[in-house]
């Protein structure tokens, strides 16, 4: 058994699959999730886990090369926004709408608990080397 990093072996495995340029949407309970990517759902309960655990300990297992957020998260939701303003490089808002579409994309999607508005980031992979 694994003694550190992420110990959940749905998503520990859907993480060692991906490739450059992969990208995993990481969202709140009420986006809608796609139909194609694998769908790592971590949800136990409202705010469990809340979206900055599971995109802190993500951002610890990944190299990530940008990333887009819904520009609503700015107003509804400051605390994740600072979050993402904090953590991403080359951060990009586009409206949710947007967001959404550009989850179909996505290789990977990562569900959290979390219950407030606006709590999405499409991640990309970048490369360790």
């Amino acid at each position: 058994m694994k003694k550190a990093g992420i110990l959940n072996r749905h998503l520990s495995g859907a993480l060692a699959a991906l490739g450059h340029g992969d990208e995993v949407l990481v969202c709140d309970a009420g986006m809608p999730i796609p139909d194609g990517p694998r769908v790592v759902d971590l949800a136990f309960r409202a705010g469990v886990p809340s979206f900055a655990e599971v995109l802190d300990g993500l951002l610890d297992e990944l190299v990530v090369e940008g990333a887009t957020a819904a520009t609503e998260i700015r107003g509804a939701n400051p605390e994740a926004a600072a979050l993402l303003d904090a953590g991403l490089p080359a951060l990009t808002l586009v409206p949710h709408e947007r967001l959404k579409e550009l989850s179909a994309r996505a290789r990977l999607v990562v569900r959290t608990g979390e219950a407030r508005p606006y709590a999405n980031v499409l991640l990309r992979c970048g490369v360790f080397f």
